[in-house]
């Protein structure tokens, strides 16, 4: 009988799962949604009157959205290819006998992991900060019920719209072995996102994508998810196949 195909894949993201626990790149996972949480904690001690649950988780994600995770991702994704960048260790990796696009599958899909991961930290976070602003001051509490299924489902549409700017991020980041490319990059791009909320180009921006998923207008808010999602699938798709076909990555 023919031997069962050997699950390369598998192994290459069990590697690049290992590689991940032993660096910083998760320290700042975990930072992240921390520092929302703790603004969201004094934010709440230094109000005059309560404000509801929504209000409260809505501001969460409003800063998840807006700033602190396209900043994460720039971060997260320079650290990540950083992995190899640093040791000059691409060659090495490319000689294995695997196909190449394994090995960036396999950091896309643990970089996709982790932003996933944070965003369910943050909903942790964010609403014991909620609940233990309210303990600390009963007279601020937040008032109604948390819509704490609503809130998860906002969050994972902001994940998924999320999509285009990882596969941005991360093909700059493994493109080049210097940090200052993919730095630039997020850190350009958020600013543009941020001072030019309301330009007509933040609809196809990657940076201020997510934070579309806030909008009013529920047509806005569900071309945003399409482009975001539906477009990170093929940037993925194309980044795959064009670093896979080049000999060197410097």
């Amino acid at each position: 009988m023919p031997d069962a195909p050997s699950p390369r894949f598998a192994t290459a993201l069990a590697v690049e799962a290992y590689k991940l626990r032993r660096s910083l790149a998760l320290l700042l996972a975990a930072v992240a949604p921390l520092l929302i949480a703790v603004f969201m904690f004094f934010n709440v001690l230094r109000m005059k009157h309560p404000v509801s649950w929504e209000t409260m988780l809505q501001t969460s994600a409003g800063i998840w959205a807006f700033f602190m995770l396209p900043m994460s991702v720039t971060a997260f994704t320079a650290l990540v290819a950083h992995t190899e960048h640093g040791p000059r260790a691409w060659d090495h990796l490319r000689a294995l006998p695997l196909p190449r696009w394994h090995l960036h599958a396999a950091k896309a899909v643990c970089v996709l992991g982790v932003v996933a991961a944070m965003s369910l930290l943050l909903a942790l976070l964010s609403t014991l900060a909620v609940q233990a602003a309210g303990w600390w001051k009963p007279a601020l509490a937040a008032t109604g019920t948390p819509d704490l299924a609503g809130y998860l489902a906002l969050l994972a549409r902001i994940f998924l719209a999320a999509w285009l700017l990882v596969a941005v991020q991360l093909w700059i980041a493994l493109r080049y072995a210097s940090f200052v490319p993919a730095l630039a990059t997020g850190i350009g791009g958020t600013f543009v996102a941020v001072v030019a909320t309301s330009a007509k180009i933040g609809l196809v921006l990657p940076w201020q994508i997510p934070v579309n998923m806030l909008a009013a207008d529920p047509a806005r808010a569900q071309l945003a998810l399409a482009l975001g999602s539906l477009g990170g699938c093929a940037a993925f798709a194309l980044m795959l196949w064009r670093l896979g076909r080049r000999e060197a990555l410097a």
